[in-house]
């Protein structure tokens, strides 16, 4: 009788650890550095893998064939490496799951290290494993940098994110291990690239260690234990006028916490352009969106505030108007897990560790000092709900006149604003995840969302990537719990990923790529104009016939989406109704009349502002 694998071992005893345990599999065996990888990442509970095969993968590719062929992993093959890196990344920021993108190397490895933005810039930890040039250096590798350097792919996959080359083959363990740690930690993470030369791929570990394989990593949560932190908070809180809670990613989970000290603090809460649905639209002390691209009521608490309570946010350019939006802010309290972060601004009382356990920590402070959910009667409360309300109105006025005439499609056609509403609504309505693309798109669409809960909404605005939204859905598909998924794209960011439309038949995905189509990356156009009055080289005269294109594919459902709500509602619903992957083609219009989207309200260190931007940043001196 055969002596049997440890992938058919794996089977039965489900874990290493039993299986070495109970006797079935010996400890220490000869294994490739390949199955290495593969094991390693098993016994850490990442079994899927996106990506590409070329020749520098080819005997790690055989190695996943054989555990997929006993059910241990599933290999999704795609079209594209960048798209790939976009799946996991989608797929850790719905889920919560670890997937690793696969590639080969050079060209391959480069368009997935570019999607690795994605993940690099919103904290996602995520694997990438990349082929890479052999470690006798013979002479140039096809595909390597062709360069007389050693080590240029670590190099550069090290600018990205956290990296290990595996010249070594034993060296497997160090880099499992940091790749655990720095994909299962707590608060910002990022990509964590591993690096398998061709010739070290096929080597054999002699006697290899099987327990030695590091587990998931669990990231302990960790609260400040300084009471002097928190009573300086309520100091600081007790003497302020005019509050403004801001949350960020890190806010996650403390809906109700941050809804309570709102209360106790007489606050308005004021969202970033990603961490819509943290607390629920319907609370009345929750202004929206709030930054460069802000609404009325989300910027004016910023502006007006005199203390600003950070939570579980990194201030980049976009979520505090590239530092001038706290224009009255005294004091800064802030809410983070990482120092950095947390120490961002001047004045700041510096909060640090997870954030649930810190707001319950200075709540229960806050109601030891005497302090009590107030009437919501005060001047600023009724200035932040008349602002509330004001925006509200603002919306209801761009919804209510859905139809413009366009100059371009030479018919009146759907406005974004009122086209985005009415597909928030419905994908609400099947409790399906919504997708936003970048751009003009995504512009509109954080401000058009009216979530009630975490993850009904995913937009990566850490990089804004276009394309992200349509190889999201792939993501969306693979998760251990998939459901329906909408991605809103536009035009200009369709055309730069559109492999959904065969990887999307190729493994299933039940969903719909909504096209929003202006003819142009009208984001941009809206910027130059906002500028130098003019728009320059963001459109073209290119018709495309996007719905023959998406039947051209046998499987997706390709659907025009017409002029009308109506019509779009019914476009919708058939779209629903397939049993697979749909496209709906919508015009939408794009044009001068303010109707026409929902604008921006704050400021952007970016082209000709960037003079007055940064002189006010430094006049505010946070």
């Amino acid at each position: 009788m055969s002596k049997k694998s440890i992938a058919e071992l794996l089977v039965k005893h489900k874990t290493i650890a039993a299986a070495v345990e109970c006797g079935a599999m010996e400890q220490f065996q000869d294994i490739s550095l390949s199955e290495a990888i593969v094991l390693g990442l098993y016994n850490q509970g990442v079994t899927k893998y996106v990506g590409i095969f070329g020749h520098g993968s080819t005997d790690i590719a055989e190695v996943l064939r054989k555990y997929e062929a006993h059910g241990l992993v599933k290999t999704y093959n795609v079209r594209h490496e960048t798209e790939a890196a976009h799946a996991v990344t989608a797929l850790k920021m719905l889920s919560g799951e670890t997937a690793a993108v696969i590639t080969s190397i050079g060209p391959g490895a480069m368009q997935a290290l570019a999607g690795a933005l994605a993940a690099a810039c919103n904290g996602v930890g995520v694997y990438h494993i990349y082929g890479d040039e052999t470690t006798h250096d013979e002479g140039f590798n096809m595909q390597q940098i062709p360069r007389d350097e050693q080590g240029l792919f670590l190099k550069a996959c090290t600018t990205m994110g956290n990296t290990y080359a595996l010249y070594e083959p034993k060296s497997i363990f160090t880099a499992l291990r940091r790749g655990a740690i720095h994909t299962g930690q707590t608060g910002f993470s990022g990509p964590f690239f591993m690096l398998a030369p061709m010739n070290t791929q096929p080597a054999i570990i002699k006697n290899c260690n099987l327990l030695e394989f590091p587990e998931k990593f669990e990231s302990p949560k960790t609260a400040c234990i300084n009471p002097a932190f928190f009573q300086k908070a309520t100091k600081l809180a007790k003497s302020a006028k005019r509050i403004t809670i801001k949350t960020g990613n890190g806010a996650k989970g403390c809906g109700k916490e941050i809804v309570e000290l709102a209360n106790l603090l007489d606050a308005a809460i004021v969202s970033g352009v990603s961490s819509n649905g943290i607390v629920p639209y319907s609370e009345k002390r929750f202004m929206s969106v709030g930054g460069s691209k802000g609404g009325i009521a989300g910027n004016y608490c910023m502006n007006e505030a005199d203390l600003v309570i950070v939570i579980g946010a990194r201030a980049v350019c976009q979520w505090d108007s590239s530092g001038t939006a706290w224009k009255k802010a005294e004091h800064i309290i802030n809410f983070n897990t990482d120092p950095q972060h947390a120490g961002h601004y001047n004045r700041t009382v510096a909060i640090v560790g997870d954030a649930k356990l810190n707001l319950q920590i200075w709540i229960n402070n806050l109601k030891s000092a005497n302090l009590a959910a107030v009437d919501g009667k005060s001047k600023w409360a009724k200035e932040i709900f008349s602002k509330r309300a004001e925006w509200d109105k603002f919306k209801k006025a761009r919804y209510d006149k859905a139809v413009l005439f366009d100059e371009v499609w030479n018919e009146a056609v759907l406005t974004q604003p009122a086209a985005i509403k009415i597909a928030c609504d419905f994908a609400d309505s099947v409790k399906a995840v919504k997708l936003f693309d970048a751009g003009d798109v995504q512009a509109n669409g954080f401000q058009v969302v009216e979530d009630v809960n975490e993850s009904q909404t995913l937009t990566e605005t850490g990089a804004s990537y276009m394309g992200f939204a349509a190889s999201g859905m792939l993501g969306a598909s693979i998760s251990d719990t998939p459901g329906y998924s909408f991605a809103f794209s536009g035009d200009g960011c369709f055309t730069m990923n559109p492999q959904i439309l065969i990887d999307g038949i190729e493994h299933g995905v039940k969903g719909c790529v909504i096209l929003f189509d202006n003819r142009r990356m009208a984001a941009i156009s809206g910027l130059q104009k906002a500028q130098y009055g003019i728009d320059y080289k963001t459109n073209d005269l290119v018709e495309v016939d996007y719905v023959a294109w998406a039947n051209s594919v046998k499987g997706v459902n390709g659907i025009f989406g017409g002029t009308s709500p109506e019509q779009f509602k019914e476009a919708l619903g058939k779209a629903y109704a397939y049993d697979g992957l749909s496209l709906i083609h919508l015009p939408v219009y794009n044009g001068d009349d303010e109707l026409g989207g929902l604008g921006a309200f704050g400021d952007w260190n970016v082209g000709n502002w960037c003079e007055r931007v940064q002189e006010e940043h430094h006049r505010i001196g946070l």
